[in-house]
């Protein structure tokens, strides 16, 4: 489903400054906006999604908002995550679902004390209500995660110390944004912003991620951190903020709306009959929608001198909302459909969105949209591997790039680059 809001005025020449908001959505939720980006990759003459003006990431949305903020490609995380063709990298699902065994061991030092309390409890006061404090009283015992996230962290460090590429945000060509919410205040915080800034780019993406009852809490300077979606679902004023001209956002989390999809799958007649998994699904993702929807009407009146795209699966789309959205063996099927149905997206709206991405110097490729036998998997070979001379070549170009930038006038407050931007 694409969510078009074209600009409410008269916009001034558009400088083409385009920034991107990647949403969360565990595992099967960042195949899913892999797949979309690689799309748009495809299917849009003119836009390089390594080179955007701003990006921010949320839980799954941080992995490939940092990947292409360190110009890390589509086609080569396509490579990492679905085919296991790159050459720089392996991945591996299991450093991911590690058990949180210290999580655990903590956890589990604290019964002895929590039972001689309970018991002591109920001794002196044997009338006492105490059986239904069981659950409050032992709750402190209950691991807070139960995969251990710290593969998290070493996998993207090592991607993002890599030639060529940053795991300081300070360092990157452009603007990037990683989300997680402070446990202990409850309120979202920005890596990448003034104050945050100084922390690493795989530990905040790290913390974004730190679903809670999935993953622990993830302490930074004494503040415990979890998944930003907690806070907003997108957080694309983040982007909108930066002065950009067109924002892209992708969110792979719609309710599943079984009166349109004719019924659920697997001989279900209700949604209720898939048990609680299902039923806690299709609230959540009833929440986070109805919230988004709110802050895109929002935006709209805020920021009407912006076109605004996002995208996101047909609320009839079973195959998303009926696979397990922690299933790492069902990425590339996700990743393909993802990729088809965004392509079909772009096709169906061609006519509206064409004149919008046109404002931009955008084009939509009609032999991509109309070709039916296109594959996410098309073109994916290996690239020669980066060596110290690609880098310096590719730093050399950013810094081209960024003096013409810098020197193009500008049609509005905001949109000038930070003074001191670094790059590559």
């Amino acid at each position: 489903m694409l969510v078009l809001q074209p600009a409410r005025k008269r916009q001034p020449p558009s400088q083409g400054r385009i920034g991107l908001a990647i949403a969360g959505g565990g595992p099967i939720g960042g195949m899913y906006e892999l797949g979309a980006l690689r799309a748009l990759d495809v299917a849009i003459e003119g836009l390089d999604l390594t080179r955007l003006e701003v990006y921010v990431g949320v839980s799954s949305g941080a992995f490939l908002a940092a990947g292409l903020a360190n110009r890390l490609d589509t086609a080569e995380m396509c490579r990492i995550f679905i085919s296991g063709d790159s050459d720089q990298v392996k991945f591996h699902p299991q450093m991911f679902l590690r058990p949180a065994f210290m999580e655990y061991v903590r956890r589990a030092s604290a019964v002895p004390r929590l039972a001689f309390e309970w018991w002591k409890d109920l001794l002196t006061d044997p009338n006492g209500s105490h059986l239904s404090e069981l659950v409050g009283r032992f709750g402190g015992a209950i691991p807070t995660g139960l995969f251990d996230n710290r593969g998290i962290e070493t996998f993207l460090r090592k991607v993002f110390t890599m030639r060529g590429r940053s795991n300081d945000f300070r360092e990157l060509a452009a603007k990037l944004y990683v989300v997680a919410v402070d446990l202990d205040s409850g309120e979202a915080v920005r890596f990448g912003a003034p104050g945050w800034d100084d922390v690493s780019i795989s530990r905040a993406v790290q913390a974004s991620s730190a679903l809670p009852g999935l993953y622990p809490p993830v302490d930074i300077r004494g503040h415990h951190f979890v998944d930003g979606a907690l806070r907003r679902t997108m957080h694309a004023s983040t982007v909108l903020d930066h002065g950009i001209d067109l924002m892209l956002g992708v969110n792979p989390f719609v309710p599943f709306n079984a009166k349109t999809a004719g019924r659920p799958p697997e001989g279900m007649n209700m949604i209720s009959e898939g048990g609680l998994p299902v039923v806690l699904s299709q609230t959540f993702r009833t929440l986070l929608q109805s919230r988004m929807r709110v802050g895109l009407e929002k935006y709209a009146e805020r920021y009407p001198d912006v076109d605004q795209v996002v995208f996101e699966p047909n609320e009839d789309d079973g195959e998303m909302f009926f696979t397990n959205v922690f299933s790492y063996s069902s990425r590339q099927r996700v990743c393909e459909h993802a990729f088809r149905s965004t392509l079909n997206d772009l096709r169906r709206r061609r006519a509206e969105l064409a004149p919008v991405l046109a404002r931009h110097g955008l084009k939509l490729r009609a032999e991509i949209l109309d070709d039916p036998g296109v594959s996410i998997m098309d073109d994916l070979g290996s690239p020669p591997r980066p060596t110290e001379a690609t880098a310096r070549l590719r730093r050399a170009l950013d810094d081209v790039d960024l003096v013409v930038r810098d020197h193009q006038p500008a049609h509005r407050p905001g949109t000038g680059r930070r003074a001191g931007s670094r790059r590559r």
